[in-house]
């Protein structure tokens, strides 16, 4: 791998002598009360500004304050006009643009399309707080107030829709998003070094369009610079007919060379003697090789070449071997430099480090921000994942390599936290990030780290060069709950469980100290096709870790579920595959409040295949398999009806598609069958849709003669419930104590009240146990 200067090594602006501010400042006041006559920087975003490690505008503020630069923020301007982008004044280096925490596009639509009606990232969670596409609209806003400025683009969205990507919303290939928002610069992934890099140049004077060898950034180019080797990508992964291979060095920018070269013949006499001249291997020359990728008017004309150019891309994503990328977009080339290098355990220290005041600005009042009420209490220990799951933006985002802090860091976060957040009360609600339990491992060797293409480090199984040991976690875990005031510490995070089975002591620890009822994981599926396509392990790694789950829960004395999350409609699902997870999910005793559907969101591998009907994980060229694709709003309804084969309202669909399936044998009252024959009457009929936990039973529907396990479900916060089993759920029985506590203290009250009145006493009745 790579080294990159550290981020702590550059010399400071002069504007350090300011000092950290209470908050980066939103309005001219504050500007006026840190003394400051303008910004150096201002971010745009379209989310509530939180000063928590968090939220990525916080993040990169802090940073560039620490650098010595003046950092303001305009948080959710009003976009209708660029008034809102000038209430700062003008930026002396640049504008930074991001959507916010989340691709604007995603957070206001659902995966049907539908608006939402919340936004968990503005205060009061008032929804139509940003505009759709909002990277797009801040630019030209910001190009509007001050011409001039360079624009720097950032944040997820704009990491995501950085090449020629599929669009869900209009359903087509759009353009990269740089072109697309006329900004100068485009940065992707984590990108703490290259703001800093980005930052420190324009301060020396450079122009903006001549920063173009910054890694982790995008940009415009007109031609290939002299010292780089061209290779085509149909060369490196041939997708089947391709354009005539022409001499490649001619340049590609000159359509006349071009012309003329493929309309030579042969002129050469096959049979004269050649000197054979030995050129020097591109591999020998990673770093001045750049990669053409098909472009993005064939792109958007042929779903294979799409699909093509998706897996080049997702095969250059190590930083250790990645090579630049360009994409032709009409007249100009977009340039994509390789990854960043990932960030050292002291480098990730520093940025979490920074002065956070932890909290919401003081502009929000009282209003509550639901994304930081989520967070408030959460610690953030690493980045990245390994997982490669298809249809995740984290690895694409993060990169695969993990960038872990240190115990020590940790530490001081926590007692932070207790010693300064508002309403803390004892308990961490999460220990993790974009998985629960990667920190610290990683692969055996630097160098075979560097030299991997894979996509993913634990699919088809765990590759054999991982290093799986768990320790280090488990030592945090012990640190952190022997901290003073912190009575307990939850994993609210995703768990890898797959991984997690490789060490049984973790699983011990984990169960025995920090499950709060319940745990969610996401197993996905249970049918090996879409398995297959989403990266995932198979269920037996879930069964294997729910019997090391209830072990040792059962040891401790706890009783305590899992709660397992599904997708539906996710590229190589066929009904067949949603019909076997609805068996399953019955058999098992599980019933899905929430539907979770397959989201293509832009970039991702899954995503690829629901456009084009290929597989990218694979080569793809016009004769290899296609994928199964769920595209109809039919078919996306019934696969959620088959996670949801407990909701009456679902089950006319059920019956007629097993009907077709020649399975009418699975619709009866049997215990293995998997709807009644019959629909419920309406009256009193409530959908679980509508109630966060609604007890199996409750509707009227056919009895359900499966009484042996407690029905789970997925839900909003609330702990299992008790559905008639056995010995029933604490939850459920602390409830009822309360109930009945409450309704002896009402008779009681009754009663003095009218001994008071001298109407005797009469005698209390104990209340029914509430079912």
């Amino acid at each position: 791998m790579q080294t990159a200067k550290p981020l702590f090594d550059y010399p400071k602006y002069w504007a350090e002598c300011f000092g950290p501010a209470p908050f980066l400042p939103m309005s001219r006041e504050e500007m006026d009360q840190l003394g400051w006559d303008s910004c150096d920087i201002i971010i745009v975003t379209g989310d509530a500004y939180v000063d928590h490690p968090s939220f990525g505008m916080a993040i990169i503020g802090r940073l560039l304050e620490s650098q010595g630069f003046r950092v303001g923020i305009i948080a959710q301007p009003n976009w209708q006009s660029k008034d809102d982008f000038m209430k700062l004044g003008e930026p002396n280096l640049f504008f930074g643009v991001a959507a916010g925490n989340m691709d604007s596009m995603i957070n206001r639509y659902t995966a049907d399309k539908k608006i939402r009606s919340d936004d968990a990232y503005t205060p009061g969670g008032m929804a139509g707080k940003r505009p759709d596409r909002a990277s797009l609209v801040y630019s030209q806003r910001c190009k509007e107030a001050y011409k001039h400025v360079p624009i720097v683009l950032g944040g997820i969205e704009a990491s995501l829709r950085r090449i020629a990507h599929y669009d869900y919303w209009q359903d087509r290939v759009r353009n990269s998003i740089l072109i697309d928002a006329s900004a100068d610069i485009l940065l992707y992934g984590n990108a703490e070094r290259a703001i800093v890099e980005v930052a420190q140049r324009l301060s020396y004077g450079h122009k903006i369009e001549d920063i173009t060898d910054v890694r982790g950034t995008a940009f415009i180019r007109r031609d290939t610079p002299q010292g780089w080797y061209e290779v085509d990508s149909t060369r490196i992964d041939r997708p089947g007919k391709v354009d005539k291979i022409i001499n490649p060095y001619v340049n590609t920018q000159d359509t006349q060379a071009c012309a003329i070269e493929q309309e030579k013949g042969p002129v050469e006499d096959p049979n004269e003697a050649k000197v054979v001249e030995l050129l020097a291997s591109p591999r020998m020359t990673r770093d001045k090789t750049v990669i053409r990728l098909p472009s993005m008017e064939k792109v958007r004309g042929d779903a294979v070449l799409y699909a093509h150019a998706n897996r080049v891309l997702h095969l250059e994503t190590n930083p250790g071997n990645a090579r630049a990328l360009v994409q032709k977009h009409g007249e100009v080339d977009v340039w994509f430099n390789p990854p960043p290098i990932p960030m050292t355990t002291e480098e990730m220290d520093y940025v979490f480090g920074m002065p956070y005041a932890r909290v919401p600005h003081p502009v929000y009042g009282k209003e509550k921000i639901p994304a930081y009420d989520m967070i408030r209490f959460s610690v953030n220990i690493m980045r990245g994942c390994f997982g490669g799951c298809t249809f995740c933006s984290i690895t694409e985002h993060e990169g695969r390599i993990i960038q872990n802090r240190s115990e020590e860091s940790i530490i001081r976060e926590i007692e932070e936290i207790r010693d300064k957040v508002p309403g803390f009360t004892g308990v961490i609600s999460d220990l993790g990030g974009p998985t629960a339990n990667m920190y610290r491992i990683a692969c055996k060797t630097p160098e075979i780290e560097s030299a991997c293409r894979k996509p993913s480090c634990v699919f088809p199984g765990i590759c054999p060069n991982l290093n799986t040991d768990h320790s280090s976690l488990i030592q945090l875990y012990r640190s952190a709950r022997a901290l003073p005031g912190v009575k307990k510490i939850l994993i609210a995070s995703g768990l890898r469980y797959d991984l997690a089975v490789e060490s049984p002591e973790y699983v011990k620890e984990l169960v025995t100290h920090h499950v709060g009822g319940y745990l969610k994981i996401a197993p996905e599926h249970t049918e090996e096709g879409p398995l297959n396509q989403m990266m995932k392990p198979g269920i037996g790694s879930y069964d294997k870790f729910k019997r090391m789950f209830e072990k040792y829960s059962k040891e401790a004395g706890k009783e305590q579920y899992l709660i397992p999350y599904f997708i539906a409609a996710h590229p190589g699902t066929t009904d067949e595959d949603m019909m076997n997870l609805a068996l399953w999910l019955k058999g098992n005793g599980f019933r899905a409040d929430q539907v979770q559907a397959f989201y293509p969101s832009p970039m991702a591998t899954a995503t690829a295949m629901y456009h084009s009907g290929k597989n990218p994980l694979r080569k793809v060229s016009y004769k290899s398999d296609g994928v199964t694709i769920v595209k109809s709003e039919e078919q996306r309804r019934l696969h959620k009806a088959f996670l949801r084969y407990h909701d009456p309202k679902g089950w006319p669909m059920l019956r007629e598609a097993l009907t077709r399936m020649g399975r009418a044998d699975l619709i009866g009252p049997g215990k293995n069958q998997l709807i009644p024959l019959h629909q419920p009457a309406t009256d009193g009929y409530q959908s679980a849709r509508r109630k966060n936990s609604t007890p199996a039973g409750s509707h009227k529907v056919a009895k359900d003669t499966t009484k042996s396990k407690p029905m789970l479900t997925q839900h909003t916060g609330l702990p299992p419930r008790d559905t008639g089993a056995a010995g029933g759920n604490p939850w459920d029985k602390r409830e009822q104590a309360k109930a009945a506590a409450q309704v002896r203290n009402q008779q009681a009250a009754k009663e003095r009240s009218d001994a008071a009145k001298g109407k005797g006493k009469k005698p209390v009745k104990k209340p029914a146990v509430p079912r």
